[in-house]
């Protein structure tokens, strides 16, 4: 059995064009060091997030009647976001099947999730043009239904930066803005530390594998002390 037909079977669908599958796994470090391939993933990454936000949205609109607009905007948002999708990339072993380009592998390329990310997208969108909406529907939707109970479990899928803006504003009349005081790590396996000040006082650091996720944290952490203020 080759690579492309075990990741098929463990996807749980067959590509009627197989090509389609190998340019969804071609990052563009890779071309010129293969002239046998002539397309990278670029395009389908494209289509697939679109795809996708259909997909999701479709399905939160039908399984969440109770939810506010507010609210699944915010939950889709957890659901598409660049941490997410390289996590599901992770569940296929997408990461130990595309393929890269000598410099792009021994930078780390098979553990970035940004790459992961876009590996999965190009997947749906090949899946997409292989087929049709239903076909990708019900490839994404039992995943992203699991992960949307866990996000409403643990409220994750709140983003915290719009909560503290709103009460930054409404409290104080400033905005919050982040600053990244330091990084440390491997490229393809950073920590970002980020500090929220508002106005001129600093409310919180935090980390996180990416700018975006350590400004959540931070913000999520300013959120209890702006909670605590409330209490005393």
């Amino acid at each position: 059995m080759t690579d492309l037909e075990a990741l098929q079977k463990r996807i749980g669908y067959i590509f009627n064009n197989p090509d389609l599958l190998l340019q969804a796994l071609t990052h563009r470090s890779s071309l010129n060091e293969n002239y046998e391939l002539t397309d990278d993933n670029e395009r389908l990454e494209f289509l697939g997030d679109a795809v996708l936000d259909l997909v999701a949205t479709s399905l939160l609109f039908r399984q969440f009647t109770d939810l506010s607009e507010g609210e699944l905007t915010c939950l889709r948002s957890a659901l598409v976001r660049t941490e997410q999708l390289s996590r599901l990339a992770s569940k296929f072993a997408l990461g130990q099947r595309i393929i890269l380009g000598r410099g792009e592998e021994g930078s780390g390329g098979r553990q970035r999730s940004s790459l992961l990310c876009d590996t999965f997208e190009a997947l749906v969108g090949a899946i997409y043009l292989d087929s049709d909406i239903h076909s990708v529907s019900k490839f994404l939707e039992p995943l992203l239904l699991q992960e949307a109970y866990k996000s409403l479990e643990n409220q994750s899928h709140f983003d915290n930066k719009s909560k503290l803006q709103e009460w930054a504003q409404g409290t104080l009349g400033v905005t919050p803005h982040y600053v990244t005081i330091a990084q440390s790590g491997p490229d393809h396996d950073k920590e970002f530390t980020v500090e929220v000040i508002i106005g001129e006082k600093s409310y919180s650091i935090g980390r996180g594998k990416s700018k975006q996720q350590a400004e959540q944290s931070a913000a999520r952490i300013a959120l209890k002390y702006t909670d605590t203020k409330k209490q005393s």
